[in-house]
């Protein structure tokens, strides 16, 4: 459904992996259609990845009936961090297609606190351990919000 669209090559998709537990990843938490990992490539205070459950390649891809729980998690993502943080600005961000920078072919959004200077960084980070990355789960997991009409499950640590 993608049509134009050129989506990087991977032979897996990673986000799959992580979900599936073939790669370890820190879940902050995950519900039926939606799961909200902590990036270990942090671009802002906090920043994590909302993606849904089903491997869907780009935004052109997600069906209406996903489209509301996808919407609320990055609301409750940004809630969270907010709450943890206490950033002046919260960025929300999503690429679809290599010239947009997509570099996995999974739908994605990107949450993060703004950085002090304002912002936040794209330019090359350093991936950090998932040790740390479960440390940042852990500080922002008593801030996320219930939800126990689709049994959010808060795990904050590593799949």
């Amino acid at each position: 459904m993608n049509g134009s669209i050129s989506l990087p090559h991977e032979e897996r998709c990673a986000f799959c992996d992580y979900l599936s537990g073939n790669r370890p990843y820190t879940v902050l938490w995950r519900e039926k259609r939606v799961a909200v990992l902590v990036t270990r490539e942090q671009r802002g205070v906090g920043h994590v990845l909302v993606i849904p459950t089903r491997h869907i390649p780009t935004l052109l891809d997600l069906a209406d009936w996903e489209a509301r729980d996808l919407m609320i998690a990055i609301r409750d993502a940004a809630r969270t961090i907010d709450l943890t943080f206490e950033r002046p600005g919260i960025a929300v961000w999503q690429n679809n297609g290599k010239s947009a920078r997509q570099a996995i072919p999974h739908l994605h959004f990107h949450v993060a606190g703004t950085l002090p200077g304002g912002g936040t960084d794209f330019s090359e980070v350093d991936e950090l351990a998932v040790e740390l990355t479960d440390e940042i789960g852990r500080t922002l997991a008593p801030s996320v919000p219930p939800r126990p009409e689709v049994q959010r499950r808060v795990t904050a640590r590593l799949t």
